[in-house]
Protein backbone atom coordinates (compact mmCIF):
# COMPACT_ATOMS: atom_id res chain seq x y z
CA UNK A 1 0.00 0.00 0.00
CA UNK A 2 1.18 3.49 -0.78
CA UNK A 3 1.60 5.96 2.00
CA UNK A 4 -0.65 8.91 2.47
CA UNK A 5 2.24 11.37 1.71
CA UNK A 6 3.15 9.65 -1.50
CA UNK A 7 -0.40 9.80 -2.62
CA UNK A 8 -0.50 13.55 -1.87
CA UNK A 9 2.64 14.24 -3.91
CA UNK A 10 1.31 12.44 -6.92
CA UNK A 11 -1.91 14.41 -6.60
CA UNK A 12 -0.12 17.77 -6.49
CA UNK A 13 2.05 16.87 -9.45
CA UNK A 14 -0.97 15.91 -11.49
CA UNK A 15 -2.71 19.11 -10.51
CA UNK A 16 0.26 21.27 -11.53
CA UNK A 17 0.60 19.52 -14.84
CA UNK A 18 -2.98 19.22 -15.94
CA UNK A 19 -5.36 21.00 -13.62
CA UNK A 20 -6.36 24.59 -14.00
CA UNK A 21 -8.40 25.89 -11.15
CA UNK A 22 -9.45 29.51 -11.38
CA UNK A 23 -10.56 31.49 -8.43
CA UNK A 24 -14.20 32.42 -8.85
CA UNK A 25 -14.75 36.05 -9.81
CA UNK A 26 -11.36 36.56 -11.51
CA UNK A 27 -11.45 37.53 -15.18
CA UNK A 28 -8.81 38.42 -17.74
CA UNK A 29 -6.31 40.98 -16.46
CA UNK A 30 -3.82 42.98 -18.54
CA UNK A 31 -0.59 44.66 -17.52
CA UNK A 32 0.79 47.35 -19.86
CA UNK A 33 4.49 48.13 -19.84
CA UNK A 34 6.81 50.36 -21.79
CA UNK A 35 9.68 48.84 -23.65
CA UNK A 36 12.75 48.67 -21.39
CA UNK A 37 10.83 49.28 -18.17
CA UNK A 38 10.18 46.72 -15.39
CA UNK A 39 7.02 44.67 -15.77
CA UNK A 40 5.18 44.26 -12.46
CA UNK A 41 2.57 41.46 -12.43
CA UNK A 42 0.52 41.05 -9.21
CA UNK A 43 -0.70 37.57 -8.36
CA UNK A 44 -4.28 38.69 -7.73
CA UNK A 45 -4.98 35.68 -5.44
CA UNK A 46 -5.60 35.63 -1.74
CA UNK A 47 -2.91 33.52 -0.09
CA UNK A 48 -4.60 30.50 1.59
CA UNK A 49 -3.59 29.45 5.15
CA UNK A 50 -2.54 25.99 4.10
CA UNK A 51 -0.38 27.25 1.18
CA UNK A 52 2.53 25.05 0.36
CA UNK A 53 4.20 27.10 -2.36
CA UNK A 54 3.58 29.47 -5.27
CA UNK A 55 4.76 29.26 -8.87
CA UNK A 56 4.71 31.43 -12.02
CA UNK A 57 4.50 30.16 -15.55
CA UNK A 58 3.82 31.51 -19.01
CA UNK A 59 2.12 29.80 -21.90
CA UNK A 60 3.70 29.15 -25.28
CA UNK A 61 1.71 29.83 -28.45
CA UNK A 62 0.77 26.12 -28.55
CA UNK A 63 -0.57 26.36 -24.99
CA UNK A 64 2.20 24.38 -23.26
CA UNK A 65 3.41 25.85 -19.93
CA UNK A 66 6.91 27.08 -19.08
CA UNK A 67 7.63 27.46 -15.36
CA UNK A 68 9.88 30.35 -14.49
CA UNK A 69 9.73 31.01 -10.69
CA UNK A 70 9.04 29.11 -7.41
CA UNK A 71 8.61 30.26 -3.79
CA UNK A 72 8.06 27.99 -0.78
CA UNK A 73 5.72 29.22 1.90
CA UNK A 74 7.64 27.43 4.65
CA UNK A 75 11.28 27.89 3.77
CA UNK A 76 10.72 31.44 2.36
CA UNK A 77 13.16 30.57 -0.40
CA UNK A 78 12.86 31.60 -4.08
CA UNK A 79 13.99 29.52 -7.02
CA UNK A 80 14.04 30.58 -10.69
CA UNK A 81 13.83 28.03 -13.45
CA UNK A 82 16.54 27.81 -16.04
CA UNK A 83 14.81 29.76 -18.79
CA UNK A 84 17.47 31.63 -20.86
CA UNK A 85 15.34 34.56 -21.91
CA UNK A 86 14.53 35.40 -18.26
CA UNK A 87 17.94 34.77 -16.72
CA UNK A 88 18.71 37.50 -14.15
CA UNK A 89 15.54 39.37 -15.04
CA UNK A 90 13.02 37.91 -12.56
CA UNK A 91 12.06 38.87 -9.01
CA UNK A 92 9.31 37.21 -6.90
CA UNK A 93 8.09 39.00 -3.77
CA UNK A 94 6.58 37.50 -0.60
CA UNK A 95 3.08 38.28 -1.81
CA UNK A 96 3.97 36.46 -5.03
CA UNK A 97 4.15 39.58 -7.23
CA UNK A 98 6.37 38.84 -10.22
CA UNK A 99 8.70 41.55 -11.61
CA UNK A 100 10.44 41.30 -14.99
CA UNK A 101 13.16 43.87 -15.67
CA UNK A 102 14.10 45.38 -19.04
CA UNK A 103 10.82 44.65 -20.76
CA UNK A 104 11.09 43.18 -24.25
CA UNK A 105 8.61 42.62 -27.01
CA UNK A 106 9.01 38.85 -26.41
CA UNK A 107 7.61 39.38 -22.91
CA UNK A 108 4.20 40.00 -24.42
CA UNK A 109 2.65 36.70 -23.19
CA UNK A 110 0.00 35.16 -20.94
CA UNK A 111 1.53 34.75 -17.47
CA UNK A 112 -0.20 32.66 -14.75
CA UNK A 113 0.23 32.90 -10.96
CA UNK A 114 -0.27 29.46 -9.23
CA UNK A 115 -0.82 29.01 -5.49
CA UNK A 116 -0.70 25.34 -4.38
CA UNK A 117 -2.21 23.74 -1.27
CA UNK A 118 -2.26 20.06 -0.31
CA UNK A 119 -5.47 19.46 -2.08
CA UNK A 120 -5.91 22.24 -4.63
CA UNK A 121 -4.21 24.59 -7.15
CA UNK A 122 -5.42 28.18 -7.68
CA UNK A 123 -4.50 30.13 -10.82
CA UNK A 124 -4.78 33.80 -11.88
CA UNK A 125 -3.82 34.61 -15.49
CA UNK A 126 -2.45 38.04 -16.60
CA UNK A 127 -1.90 39.26 -20.14
CA UNK A 128 1.28 41.34 -20.54
CA UNK A 129 1.34 44.02 -23.26
CA UNK A 130 4.61 45.77 -24.16
CA UNK A 131 4.65 49.10 -26.02
CA UNK A 132 7.52 50.91 -27.70
CA UNK A 133 7.21 54.59 -28.64
CA UNK A 134 8.46 55.15 -32.20
CA UNK A 135 11.13 57.68 -33.10
CA UNK A 136 10.10 61.16 -34.18
CA UNK A 137 9.06 60.97 -37.84
CA UNK A 138 11.44 62.53 -40.31
CA UNK A 139 10.97 63.52 -43.95
CA UNK A 140 13.89 62.09 -45.93
CA UNK A 141 14.79 61.66 -49.58
CA UNK A 142 13.24 65.09 -50.15
CA UNK A 143 12.88 66.36 -53.69
CA UNK A 144 15.33 69.14 -54.57
CA UNK A 145 12.43 70.95 -56.20
CA UNK A 146 8.87 70.39 -57.34
CA UNK A 147 7.43 71.35 -60.72
CA UNK A 148 3.93 72.63 -61.18
CA UNK A 149 1.41 70.37 -62.89
CA UNK A 150 3.71 67.34 -62.51
CA UNK A 151 3.13 64.39 -60.18
CA UNK A 152 6.47 63.95 -58.45
CA UNK A 153 7.81 62.25 -55.34
CA UNK A 154 7.97 64.78 -52.53
CA UNK A 155 9.76 62.57 -50.00
CA UNK A 156 9.60 59.67 -47.55
CA UNK A 157 8.30 59.97 -44.00
CA UNK A 158 10.10 57.45 -41.74
CA UNK A 159 9.44 56.50 -38.11
CA UNK A 160 11.47 53.68 -36.53
CA UNK A 161 11.42 51.24 -33.59
CA UNK A 162 7.72 51.10 -32.88
CA UNK A 163 5.66 48.44 -31.18
CA UNK A 164 3.04 47.81 -32.10
CA UNK A 165 3.28 49.33 -35.56
CA UNK A 166 1.88 52.86 -36.09
CA UNK A 167 0.25 54.81 -38.87
CA UNK A 168 1.71 57.75 -40.84
CA UNK A 169 -0.29 60.79 -41.99
CA UNK A 170 0.82 63.59 -44.37
CA UNK A 171 -0.16 67.28 -43.96
CA UNK A 172 -0.03 70.35 -46.19
CA UNK A 173 -0.06 73.59 -44.21
CA UNK A 174 -1.51 71.70 -41.24
CA UNK A 175 -4.32 70.02 -43.18
CA UNK A 176 -4.46 66.26 -43.77
CA UNK A 177 -3.62 65.08 -47.27
CA UNK A 178 -5.87 62.31 -48.57
CA UNK A 179 -5.14 60.22 -51.66
CA UNK A 180 -6.48 61.82 -54.82
CA UNK A 181 -6.06 60.22 -58.21
CA UNK A 182 -3.45 62.00 -60.27
CA UNK A 183 -2.71 64.58 -57.55
CA UNK A 184 -1.91 62.85 -54.23
CA UNK A 185 -0.46 59.32 -54.06
CA UNK A 186 0.50 57.84 -50.67
CA UNK A 187 2.34 54.50 -50.40
CA UNK A 188 2.71 52.99 -46.90
CA UNK A 189 4.85 50.09 -45.82
CA UNK A 190 6.16 48.63 -42.54
CA UNK A 191 9.03 46.30 -41.69
CA UNK A 192 9.75 44.39 -38.47
CA UNK A 193 13.26 43.78 -37.18
CA UNK A 194 13.49 40.00 -36.59
CA UNK A 195 15.73 40.49 -33.55
CA UNK A 196 14.04 43.35 -31.71
CA UNK A 197 10.59 42.74 -33.18
CA UNK A 198 10.26 46.54 -33.55
CA UNK A 199 8.59 48.08 -36.57
CA UNK A 200 9.84 50.73 -39.01
CA UNK A 201 7.09 52.58 -40.89
CA UNK A 202 7.69 54.37 -44.20
CA UNK A 203 5.20 56.51 -46.13
CA UNK A 204 6.04 57.87 -49.58
CA UNK A 205 4.19 60.92 -50.88
CA UNK A 206 3.83 61.74 -54.56
CA UNK A 207 2.32 65.17 -55.08
CA UNK A 208 1.18 67.34 -57.99
CA UNK A 209 2.29 70.88 -57.19
CA UNK A 210 0.69 74.21 -58.06
CA UNK A 211 1.87 77.79 -57.52
CA UNK A 212 -0.33 77.85 -54.42
CA UNK A 213 2.23 75.52 -52.79
CA UNK A 214 4.95 78.19 -52.80
CA UNK A 215 6.32 78.51 -49.25
CA UNK A 216 3.74 76.02 -48.01
CA UNK A 217 5.00 73.73 -45.21
CA UNK A 218 4.63 69.95 -45.49
CA UNK A 219 4.75 67.70 -42.41
CA UNK A 220 4.01 64.12 -41.44
CA UNK A 221 3.05 62.41 -38.19
CA UNK A 222 3.06 58.94 -36.70
CA UNK A 223 0.14 57.73 -34.59
CA UNK A 224 0.86 54.83 -32.23
CA UNK A 225 -0.50 53.10 -29.12
CA UNK A 226 1.27 53.37 -25.78
CA UNK A 227 0.56 52.17 -22.24
CA UNK A 228 -1.76 55.15 -21.70
CA UNK A 229 -3.51 55.07 -25.05
CA UNK A 230 -3.13 56.53 -28.54
CA UNK A 231 -0.53 59.27 -29.16
CA UNK A 232 0.81 61.25 -32.14
CA UNK A 233 4.26 62.63 -32.90
CA UNK A 234 4.81 65.25 -35.66
CA UNK A 235 7.83 65.81 -37.84
CA UNK A 236 9.61 69.08 -38.57
CA UNK A 237 8.25 71.22 -41.39
CA UNK A 238 9.65 70.91 -44.88
CA UNK A 239 9.31 73.68 -47.48
CA UNK A 240 10.08 72.90 -51.10
CA UNK A 241 11.33 75.01 -53.95
CA UNK A 242 8.51 75.16 -56.50
CA UNK A 243 9.48 75.43 -60.15
CA UNK A 244 6.97 77.08 -62.47
CA UNK A 245 7.26 78.58 -65.96
CA UNK A 246 7.53 82.30 -66.70
CA UNK A 247 4.19 83.87 -67.47
CA UNK A 248 5.25 87.52 -67.64
CA UNK A 249 8.43 89.51 -68.25
CA UNK A 250 9.22 93.01 -66.98
CA UNK A 251 11.97 95.44 -67.86
CA UNK A 252 13.75 97.80 -65.48
CA UNK A 253 16.05 100.74 -66.17
CA UNK A 254 18.96 101.67 -63.92
CA UNK A 255 19.37 104.44 -62.97
CA UNK A 256 15.65 105.42 -62.90
CA UNK A 257 14.63 106.45 -66.38
CA UNK A 258 13.43 109.95 -65.42
CA UNK A 259 16.98 110.90 -64.37
CA UNK A 260 19.04 109.75 -67.36
CA UNK A 261 21.25 112.38 -68.94
CA UNK A 262 23.80 112.46 -71.72
CA UNK A 263 27.01 110.71 -70.77
CA UNK A 264 25.33 108.28 -68.37
CA UNK A 265 25.52 104.51 -68.57
CA UNK A 266 22.14 102.76 -68.85
CA UNK A 267 21.58 99.22 -67.58
CA UNK A 268 18.50 97.41 -68.83
CA UNK A 269 17.35 94.55 -66.61
CA UNK A 270 14.85 91.98 -67.83
CA UNK A 271 13.03 89.76 -65.34
CA UNK A 272 10.77 86.76 -65.75
CA UNK A 273 8.32 85.78 -63.01
CA UNK A 274 9.09 82.05 -63.33
CA UNK A 275 11.10 79.87 -60.98
CA UNK A 276 13.89 79.46 -61.63
CA UNK A 277 13.97 82.81 -63.43
CA UNK A 278 15.16 82.82 -67.05
CA UNK A 279 18.89 83.45 -67.40
CA UNK A 280 18.92 84.80 -70.96
CA UNK A 281 16.77 87.30 -72.86
CA UNK A 282 16.56 89.17 -76.15
CA UNK A 283 16.98 92.95 -75.88
CA UNK A 284 15.56 95.22 -78.61
CA UNK A 285 17.03 98.72 -79.04
CA UNK A 286 15.20 101.59 -80.78
CA UNK A 287 15.30 101.20 -84.54
CA UNK A 288 16.80 97.68 -84.39
CA UNK A 289 14.35 94.91 -85.31
CA UNK A 290 16.74 92.12 -84.33
CA UNK A 291 17.15 91.35 -80.65
CA UNK A 292 20.49 91.16 -78.89
CA UNK A 293 20.97 87.97 -76.88
CA UNK A 294 22.28 88.64 -73.40
CA UNK A 295 21.98 87.69 -69.76
CA UNK A 296 19.24 89.38 -67.75
CA UNK A 297 21.11 92.73 -68.01
CA UNK A 298 22.31 94.80 -70.94
CA UNK A 299 24.36 97.99 -70.55
CA UNK A 300 24.68 100.99 -72.86
CA UNK A 301 27.59 103.33 -72.12
CA UNK A 302 27.92 107.09 -72.64
CA UNK A 303 24.41 107.49 -74.09
CA UNK A 304 23.47 110.50 -76.23
CA UNK A 305 20.15 112.19 -76.86
CA UNK A 306 19.52 110.03 -79.92
CA UNK A 307 19.26 107.05 -77.57
CA UNK A 308 15.80 108.28 -76.56
CA UNK A 309 13.14 105.74 -77.53
CA UNK A 310 11.38 102.47 -76.66
CA UNK A 311 13.42 99.57 -75.28
CA UNK A 312 12.09 96.00 -75.15
CA UNK A 313 13.04 92.53 -73.98
CA UNK A 314 11.58 89.06 -74.43
CA UNK A 315 12.23 85.41 -73.67
CA UNK A 316 14.60 83.55 -75.96
CA UNK A 317 12.15 80.75 -76.74
CA UNK A 318 8.95 82.77 -76.48
CA UNK A 319 9.40 86.07 -78.30
CA UNK A 320 5.73 86.94 -77.98
CA UNK A 321 6.21 87.39 -74.24
CA UNK A 322 7.69 90.88 -74.34
CA UNK A 323 8.04 93.94 -72.13
CA UNK A 324 8.87 97.52 -73.11
CA UNK A 325 9.71 100.87 -71.58
CA UNK A 326 10.28 104.37 -72.91
CA UNK A 327 13.57 106.09 -72.08
CA UNK A 328 14.32 109.79 -72.43
CA UNK A 329 17.94 110.84 -72.41
CA UNK A 330 17.91 114.37 -71.06
CA UNK A 331 20.26 116.95 -72.52
CA UNK A 332 21.08 120.59 -71.91
CA UNK A 333 22.93 122.94 -74.26
CA UNK A 334 23.98 126.47 -73.44
CA UNK A 335 25.43 129.03 -75.85
CA UNK A 336 26.64 132.41 -74.59
CA UNK A 337 27.42 135.14 -77.14
CA UNK A 338 29.81 136.75 -76.66
CA UNK A 339 31.79 134.63 -74.22
CA UNK A 340 35.27 134.53 -72.81
CA UNK A 341 37.14 137.81 -72.37
CA UNK A 342 35.65 140.73 -74.32
CA UNK A 343 36.97 144.30 -74.42
CA UNK A 344 34.77 147.22 -75.51
CA UNK A 345 34.99 151.00 -75.42
CA UNK A 346 32.90 153.08 -73.09
CA UNK A 347 29.64 154.11 -74.71
CA UNK A 348 29.61 151.12 -77.07
CA UNK A 349 26.56 148.91 -77.41
CA UNK A 350 27.01 145.23 -76.56
CA UNK A 351 24.15 142.77 -77.17
CA UNK A 352 24.44 139.65 -74.97
CA UNK A 353 22.47 136.44 -75.54
CA UNK A 354 22.35 133.18 -73.58
CA UNK A 355 20.59 130.52 -75.65
CA UNK A 356 19.28 127.32 -74.02
CA UNK A 357 18.36 124.07 -75.73
CA UNK A 358 17.10 121.30 -73.44
CA UNK A 359 14.94 118.19 -73.27
CA UNK A 360 12.53 120.08 -70.99
CA UNK A 361 12.14 123.54 -69.48
CA UNK A 362 15.32 124.74 -67.82
CA UNK A 363 15.94 127.47 -65.27
CA UNK A 364 18.39 130.26 -66.16
CA UNK A 365 20.34 132.32 -63.64
CA UNK A 366 22.64 135.29 -64.35
CA UNK A 367 25.46 136.19 -61.99
CA UNK A 368 27.83 139.14 -61.98
CA UNK A 369 30.89 138.87 -59.80
CA UNK A 370 29.15 136.08 -57.81
CA UNK A 371 26.04 138.24 -57.20
CA UNK A 372 22.76 137.12 -58.73
CA UNK A 373 21.17 139.50 -61.22
CA UNK A 374 17.45 140.10 -61.45
CA UNK A 375 17.48 139.93 -65.25
CA UNK A 376 19.80 139.16 -68.11
CA UNK A 377 22.33 141.94 -68.88
CA UNK A 378 21.80 144.29 -71.83
CA UNK A 379 24.17 147.11 -72.79
CA UNK A 380 23.02 149.89 -75.11
CA UNK A 381 25.79 152.19 -73.90
CA UNK A 382 28.57 150.71 -71.81
CA UNK A 383 29.71 152.28 -68.56
CA UNK A 384 32.76 151.48 -66.53
CA UNK A 385 30.59 149.92 -63.83
CA UNK A 386 29.33 147.43 -66.40
CA UNK A 387 32.72 145.73 -66.44
CA UNK A 388 32.97 142.44 -64.56
CA UNK A 389 32.66 138.66 -64.74
CA UNK A 390 29.22 137.52 -65.99
CA UNK A 391 28.01 133.92 -65.73
CA UNK A 392 24.97 132.40 -67.40
CA UNK A 393 24.00 129.19 -65.58
CA UNK A 394 21.20 126.77 -66.40
CA UNK A 395 19.99 123.49 -64.93
CA UNK A 396 17.27 120.84 -65.18
CA UNK A 397 15.96 120.53 -61.65
CA UNK A 398 14.44 117.09 -62.24
CA UNK A 399 17.75 115.63 -63.42
CA UNK A 400 20.47 115.65 -60.83
CA UNK A 401 23.83 116.84 -62.06
CA UNK A 402 22.61 118.26 -65.37
CA UNK A 403 23.97 121.83 -65.26
CA UNK A 404 25.75 124.08 -67.75
CA UNK A 405 27.42 127.46 -67.39
CA UNK A 406 29.31 129.89 -69.60
CA UNK A 407 31.10 133.03 -68.57
CA UNK A 408 31.82 136.44 -70.07
CA UNK A 409 34.57 138.66 -68.74
CA UNK A 410 33.71 142.20 -69.88
CA UNK A 411 36.38 144.88 -69.94
CA UNK A 412 35.23 148.48 -70.61
CA UNK A 413 38.08 150.71 -71.81
CA UNK A 414 38.12 154.49 -72.11
CA UNK A 415 40.56 157.34 -72.76
CA UNK A 416 41.31 159.52 -69.77
CA UNK A 417 38.79 162.32 -69.15
CA UNK A 418 39.79 165.18 -66.80
CA UNK A 419 37.83 167.75 -64.83
CA UNK A 420 39.53 170.12 -62.39
CA UNK A 421 37.88 171.93 -59.44
CA UNK A 422 39.15 174.30 -56.76
CA UNK A 423 37.93 175.32 -53.34
CA UNK A 424 39.22 177.94 -50.88
CA UNK A 425 39.51 176.98 -47.23
CA UNK A 426 37.09 179.00 -45.04
CA UNK A 427 40.11 180.46 -43.23
CA UNK A 428 41.42 181.81 -46.54
CA UNK A 429 44.89 180.40 -45.86
CA UNK A 430 44.85 177.54 -48.44
CA UNK A 431 43.18 176.27 -51.54
CA UNK A 432 42.28 172.67 -52.50
CA UNK A 433 42.70 171.75 -56.15
CA UNK A 434 41.12 168.46 -57.31
CA UNK A 435 41.75 166.62 -60.58
CA UNK A 436 38.88 164.23 -61.35
CA UNK A 437 39.91 161.48 -63.80
CA UNK A 438 37.81 158.91 -65.58
CA UNK A 439 39.24 156.14 -67.75
CA UNK A 440 40.29 152.50 -68.04
CA UNK A 441 42.89 151.11 -67.69
CA UNK A 442 43.52 153.27 -64.64
CA UNK A 443 45.21 156.45 -65.78
CA UNK A 444 48.28 157.71 -63.95
CA UNK A 445 47.96 161.31 -62.68
CA UNK A 446 50.79 163.87 -62.60
CA UNK A 447 50.64 167.46 -61.26
CA UNK A 448 52.89 170.22 -62.63
CA UNK A 449 53.16 173.99 -62.23
CA UNK A 450 52.99 175.67 -65.63
CA UNK A 451 55.93 177.87 -66.33
CA UNK A 452 58.38 176.44 -63.82
CA UNK A 453 57.58 172.87 -64.90
CA UNK A 454 58.16 171.60 -61.40
CA UNK A 455 56.29 168.44 -60.42
CA UNK A 456 54.09 168.33 -57.33
CA UNK A 457 54.42 164.99 -55.54
CA UNK A 458 52.56 165.67 -52.33
CA UNK A 459 49.11 164.58 -53.45
CA UNK A 460 46.20 162.63 -52.02
CA UNK A 461 44.30 160.07 -54.12
CA UNK A 462 40.90 158.47 -53.70
CA UNK A 463 40.14 154.76 -54.35
CA UNK A 464 39.73 153.77 -58.02
CA UNK A 465 36.06 152.73 -58.41
CA UNK A 466 34.12 152.10 -61.63
CA UNK A 467 36.83 153.76 -63.75
CA UNK A 468 36.96 156.94 -61.64
CA UNK A 469 39.17 158.47 -59.00
CA UNK A 470 40.65 161.83 -58.12
CA UNK A 471 43.89 163.40 -56.98
CA UNK A 472 43.99 166.55 -54.90
CA UNK A 473 46.60 168.99 -53.64
CA UNK A 474 46.41 171.76 -51.02
CA UNK A 475 48.46 174.91 -51.76
CA UNK A 476 48.86 178.43 -50.41
CA UNK A 477 50.06 180.43 -53.48
CA UNK A 478 51.52 183.90 -52.86
CA UNK A 479 50.94 184.74 -56.49
CA UNK A 480 48.77 183.58 -59.36
CA UNK A 481 49.77 180.15 -60.73
CA UNK A 482 48.58 177.71 -63.37
CA UNK A 483 48.35 174.05 -62.35
CA UNK A 484 48.36 171.28 -64.94
CA UNK A 485 46.88 167.79 -64.36
CA UNK A 486 48.07 165.08 -66.74
CA UNK A 487 46.27 161.68 -66.94
CA UNK A 488 47.68 158.88 -69.06
CA UNK A 489 46.84 155.23 -69.73
CA UNK A 490 47.57 152.79 -72.58
CA UNK A 491 45.00 154.49 -74.80
CA UNK A 492 45.87 158.20 -74.59
CA UNK A 493 47.48 161.04 -72.66
CA UNK A 494 45.14 163.87 -71.58
CA UNK A 495 46.13 167.25 -70.13
CA UNK A 496 44.06 169.92 -68.40
CA UNK A 497 45.06 173.17 -66.66
CA UNK A 498 43.50 175.43 -64.05
CA UNK A 499 44.44 179.00 -63.05
CA UNK A 500 44.64 179.55 -59.33
CA UNK A 501 44.83 183.06 -57.85
CA UNK A 502 46.95 184.01 -54.89
CA UNK A 503 45.36 183.46 -51.49
CA UNK A 504 45.02 187.23 -51.08
CA UNK A 505 42.70 187.40 -54.07
CA UNK A 506 39.16 186.08 -53.58
CA UNK A 507 37.75 183.98 -56.43
CA UNK A 508 34.72 181.82 -57.25
CA UNK A 509 35.02 178.18 -56.16
CA UNK A 510 33.90 175.39 -58.48
CA UNK A 511 31.63 172.67 -57.07
CA UNK A 512 33.00 169.19 -56.66
CA UNK A 513 31.85 166.55 -59.08
CA UNK A 514 28.96 164.49 -57.80
CA UNK A 515 30.05 160.95 -57.00
CA UNK A 516 28.29 157.90 -58.44
CA UNK A 517 26.77 157.09 -55.08
CA UNK A 518 25.43 160.63 -54.58
CA UNK A 519 24.23 160.72 -58.13
CA UNK A 520 22.21 157.53 -57.52
CA UNK A 521 20.73 159.09 -54.35
CA UNK A 522 19.77 162.21 -56.28
CA UNK A 523 18.21 160.10 -59.01
CA UNK A 524 16.26 158.11 -56.42
CA UNK A 525 15.00 161.30 -54.79
CA UNK A 526 13.95 162.71 -58.16
CA UNK A 527 12.10 159.49 -58.95
CA UNK A 528 10.35 159.66 -55.58
CA UNK A 529 9.25 163.28 -56.17
CA UNK A 530 7.99 162.47 -59.66
CA UNK A 531 6.06 159.49 -58.26
CA UNK A 532 4.43 161.63 -55.57
CA UNK A 533 3.40 164.31 -58.11
CA UNK A 534 1.94 161.72 -60.50
CA UNK A 535 0.07 160.11 -57.62
CA UNK A 536 -1.47 163.42 -56.56
CA UNK A 537 -2.55 164.20 -60.14
CA UNK A 538 -4.21 160.79 -60.47
CA UNK A 539 -6.00 161.26 -57.13
CA UNK A 540 -7.31 164.69 -58.23
CA UNK A 541 -8.51 163.28 -61.54
CA UNK A 542 -10.37 160.44 -59.81
CA UNK A 543 -11.98 162.88 -57.36
CA UNK A 544 -13.17 165.11 -60.25
CA UNK A 545 -14.70 162.16 -62.08
CA UNK A 546 -16.51 160.98 -58.96
CA UNK A 547 -17.84 164.52 -58.27
CA UNK A 548 -19.11 164.91 -61.87
CA UNK A 549 -20.93 161.55 -61.70
CA UNK A 550 -22.50 162.54 -58.38
CA UNK A 551 -23.81 165.86 -59.75
CA UNK A 552 -25.18 164.24 -62.84
CA UNK A 553 -27.07 161.72 -60.74
CA UNK A 554 -28.47 164.53 -58.52
CA UNK A 555 -29.82 166.42 -61.56
CA UNK A 556 -31.55 163.34 -62.89
CA UNK A 557 -33.18 162.62 -59.55
CA UNK A 558 -34.44 166.22 -59.26
CA UNK A 559 -36.06 166.10 -62.70
CA UNK A 560 -37.99 162.94 -61.81
CA UNK A 561 -39.24 164.47 -58.56
CA UNK A 562 -40.47 167.64 -60.36
CA UNK A 563 -42.30 165.69 -62.95
CA UNK A 564 -44.18 163.64 -60.39
CA UNK A 565 -45.25 166.57 -58.23
CA UNK A 566 -46.30 168.89 -61.08
CA UNK A 567 -45.53 171.93 -58.93
CA UNK A 568 -43.92 174.69 -61.09
CA UNK A 569 -42.67 176.80 -58.19
CA UNK A 570 -40.99 173.93 -56.47
CA UNK A 571 -39.37 172.98 -59.76
CA UNK A 572 -37.91 176.49 -60.09
CA UNK A 573 -36.57 176.35 -56.53
CA UNK A 574 -34.96 172.99 -57.21
CA UNK A 575 -33.33 174.36 -60.37
CA UNK A 576 -32.05 177.39 -58.47
CA UNK A 577 -30.62 175.11 -55.78
CA UNK A 578 -29.00 172.97 -58.42
CA UNK A 579 -27.39 176.05 -60.05
CA UNK A 580 -26.08 177.14 -56.66
CA UNK A 581 -24.69 173.71 -56.03
CA UNK A 582 -22.93 173.68 -59.41
CA UNK A 583 -21.52 177.13 -58.69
Amino acid sequence: MESKGASSCRLLFCLLISATVFRPGLGWYTVNSAYGDTIIIPCRLDVPQNLMFGKWKYEKPDGSPVFIAFRSSTKKSVQYDDVPEYKDRLSLSENYTLSISNARISDEKRFVCMLVTEDNVFEAPTIVKVFKQPSKPEIVSKALFLETEQLKKLGDCISEDSYPDGNITWYRNGKVLHPLEGAVVIIFKKEMDPVTQLYTMTSTLEYKTTKADIQMPFTCSVTYYGPSGQKTIHSEQAVFDIYYPTEQVTIQVLPPKNAIKEGDNITLKCLGNGNPPPEEFLFYLPGQPEGIRSSNTYTLTDVRRNATGDYKCSLIDKKSMIASTAITVHYLDLSLNPSGEVTRQIGDALPVSCTISASRNATVVWMKDNIRLRSSPSFSSLHYQDAGNYVCETALQEVEGLKKRESLTLIVEGKPQIKMTKKTDPSGLSKTIICHVEGFPKPAIQWTITGSGSVINQTEESPYINGRYYSKIIISPEENVTLTCTAENQLERTVNSLNVSAISIPEHDEADEISDENREKVNDQAKLIVGIVVGLLLAALVAGVVYWLYMKKSKTASKHVNKDLGNMEENKKLEENNHKTEA
